[in-house]
């Protein structure tokens, strides 16, 4: 559903020369009058019992995870976060209760990533807590998805797989990585990985409608990934493969790039999986020369969601 809406509405939208990226990446880019920099905006909500579990989750917890997901949009597009707008929609039983506990989260990870709270909004209602937080950074040159080149380095963050085993609610934006990865070499095109890596990977390559060749034994599989696999039915590889809410990003250099990355000291690990190849789609060496297409999988936005991923 998600994806076909925001084709629709892309093309039912107004396109105004002050907005040079729209719907359809990690955020928006708004340019700044007469200045090479630019305004880098973007929103998430998340919501009881589609998002978390408020029973059984720690309220500072969703509160952080509220701010740490916008962060990681704001990391994929290669930007400085600055300000965070923050809305409520609170039941009325313990309303003020539950807002002070969320915010000691909100308050923390903004803390963290010096990020100031510059507004929002609070109310009361009938149904479920619902935080819905717009985030706002500045850019010169904004990493996109659709500006990846035929001969690319793909790298991937950190390590995927099993954020459901606790990881989902604290997750670590790569605000750090990515300024470092500015000073190093120039990010042709990056995603961050929300709805699983092969789903967002996919989606990067589509948009700059350039396709894979990957090494499969080079994904980086999480220990808790490993132990999920133990009770799961599933392979540590295909939690790898498709979890949701990994918050890594994805991007791609030249190879001239690659090598410096590799040789560097960064913030955490980056692994190489695999070289961008003009056929589109996700392929993986079998024998030989040959290669096989392999097919992208992970969390598609549903109104019927499960609290596991979003």
């Amino acid at each position: 559903m998600e994806q076909s809406f925001l084709a629709y509405l892309r093309g039912r939208t107004r396109s105004l020369p002050q907005v040079e990226v729209g719907i359809g990446d990690d955020a928006a880019v708004l340019s700044i009058g007469d200045t090479s920099l630019r305004q880098v905006a973007c929103t998430d909500q998340i919501i009881d019992g589609v998002d978390f579990l408020s029973e059984t989750q720690s309220l500072a917890d969703i509160g952080y995870k509220s701010i740490a997901i916008n962060l990681s949009d704001i990391a994929a597009m290669g930007a400085t976060p600055t300000a965070a707008m923050v809305t409520l929609a609170l039941p009325k039983d313990n309303a003020t209760e539950i807002a002070g506990e969320v915010y000691e989260g909100i308050l923390e990870a903004c803390a963290k990533y010096q990020v100031a709270i510059a507004g929002g909004d609070l109310s009361t209602h009938d149904g479920v807590l619902s935080i819905s937080v717009t985030l706002l950074g500045t850019v010169t040159d904004p990493w996109l998805r659709s500006t990846a080149i035929e001969g690319d380095a793909v790298f991937v963050s950190g390590s995927l797989g099993g954020s459901i085993a606790g990881r989902h609610l604290r997750p670590e934006p790569r605000i750090e990585l990515a300024n470092q990865l500015r000073q190093l070499a120039q990010v042709h095109a990056a995603i961050d990985v929300s709805d699983g890596f092969s789903l967002d990977l996919d989606r990067m390559l589509a948009a700059s409608r350039v396709g894979i060749e990957l090494d499969i034994d080079a994904i980086p599989i999480s220990d808790a990934a490993q132990e999920l696999a133990q009770t799961s039915g599933r392979s540590p590889l295909e939690h790898a493969w498709s979890d949701g809410e990994d918050f890594e990003i994805i991007f791609t250099v030249s190879e001239e790039d690659a090598k410096k990355l590799t040789d560097a000291q960064l913030e955490t690990q980056i692994t190489r999986v695999g070289t961008v190849v003009g056929r589109t789609g996700l392929w993986k060496r079998t024998t030989g020369s040959k290669f096989e297409r392999v097919f992208p999988q992970g969390y598609i936005h549903e109104a019927t969601a499960t609290a596991s991923e979003s």
